[in-house]
């Protein structure tokens, strides 16, 4: 499996080609759309989801509902770019004098001087976050498939600021405004994001990714770039303005002892090996070891501020006050859902990497085999 994304932030349309699913998948544009319409809610997004209402077309690869086995072609249209045509022609003058004051934080200073633009807007416009917007439909495909075999992936806000979740009641997370399950640090994240938009001011944070149902096995140790926790890993921090990602409990245990770190393993006739503690966040030596997969991601603040930071102009030298650009305040409930998409697409691989198959009755009756397997072991 793999995919292609396309397009620019204000440009007509961003879309996706995806190879390698299974045929006989089931899927549609309206399963897809759901996904797309929780990545743009959240307190603290800004004023680009009041304009987008994003919904996908499926133009190739699925035909009465079902994929075909052939690359699936995905499109997304930008409504903001009937106000962005003079900006973003694909050919003839392009209005305005570009974009020269590069934004601490952002790809907008080194990808000027990697690939020797002189407007920044050639930067701005495909290393903007929009893009995630086509890779959450491309990782809904995934999600499609893992849920044939009965894998669940839902995610949650640990913090935002210095605001933290000290409790995770997972029912109430999609009913959040800032994707939290605990009551009390909702109200507090919902204030600080209140406060940061006062003072033109942004807010990063951590959300995190939980999966179940995957079965051992998924991964490798034997070659490094297939070990399942450095695929994962590369996924999340992807996305923009992710910098650091956490399997299970890596920054708690690096400070224990051995003893204390790691999760004792137990057997019994029904449920076979098992594990009370998740301290490895279900990966271990790079395979999946049948616990709940559990991956963070930390994000930091949005770059983009009302009050600008101090830069440089390109092309005069002078000192200015960098480029503002239409930002967020606080992208990190959004940001869980796009992980729960760059994760599902890792697992999706991992599962048809172990267990092939051209179709999804192939795949099933493999899985299945396989959990038969893992339970006799």
């Amino acid at each position: 499996m793999r995919f292609l994304t396309g397009g620019e932030s204000h440009g007509p349309a961003l879309l996706a080609v995806v190879e390698g699913v299974p045929a006989h998948l089931p899927l549609t544009a309206d399963y897809i759309d759901f996904q797309l319409a929780r990545r743009q809610v959240g307190v603290g997004r800004g004023g680009r989801m009041a304009i987008e209402r994003d919904t996908v077309k499926i133009l190739s690869g699925v035909r009465g509902g079902e994929t075909l086995g052939s690359p699936i072609s995905l499109l997304i249209r930008n409504r903001d770019w009937v106000n962005w045509r003079d900006v973003m022609p694909v050919k003839g003058p392009i209005e305005g004098e570009g974009v020269t004051r590069p934004r601490p934080g952002h790809a907008d200073l080194a990808g000027a001087i990697k690939y020797g633009h002189r407007d920044i807007r050639n930067v701005i416009e495909r290393a903007s976050a929009r893009e995630t917007a086509v890779r959450t439909a491309v990782g809904a495909v995934a999600r499609r498939f893992l849920e044939e075999i009965g894998v669940e992936i839902l995610s949650h806000v640990v913090r935002i600021g210095e605001v933290e979740a000290r409790k995770v009641e997972l029912g109430r997370v999609e009913g959040s405004p800032v994707r939290c399950g605990d009551p009390e640090a909702e109200a507090r994240m919902i204030e600080a994001i209140d406060g940061a938009r006062c003072k033109g001011d942004s807010l990063g944070g951590m959300f995190e990714v939980r999966v179940r149902g995957v079965l051992p096995g998924l991964g490798s140790y034997v070659h490094w770039e297939k070990r399942l926790d450095a695929k994962l890993a590369q996924a999340v921090v992807s996305i923009p303005a992710v910098k650091g990602v956490e399997i299970g409990e890596a920054f708690m245990v690096s400070r224990l002892s051995g003893s204390q770190a790691h999760d004792p393993i137990y057997w019994d006739e029904t449920r076979g090996f098992y594990r009370r503690t998740n301290r490895a966040g279900g990966i271990e030596g790079g395979i999946s070891n049948g616990e709940e997969i559990v991956v963070r991601g930390l994000m930091k603040p949005i770059p983009t501020l009302s009050v600008p930071l101090d830069s440089v102009d390109i092309r005069s030298k002078e000192p200015f006050p960098s480029h503002r650009e239409r930002s967020d305040v606080c992208a990190v409930p959004a940001a869980g859902v796009i992980a729960e998409a760059m994760v599902a697409w890792v697992l999706a691989q991992a599962v048809l990497d172990k267990m092939g198959g051209d179709t999804m009755e192939e795949v099933k009756e493999r899985w299945e085999r396989h959990k038969e397997r893992v339970r006799r072991f």
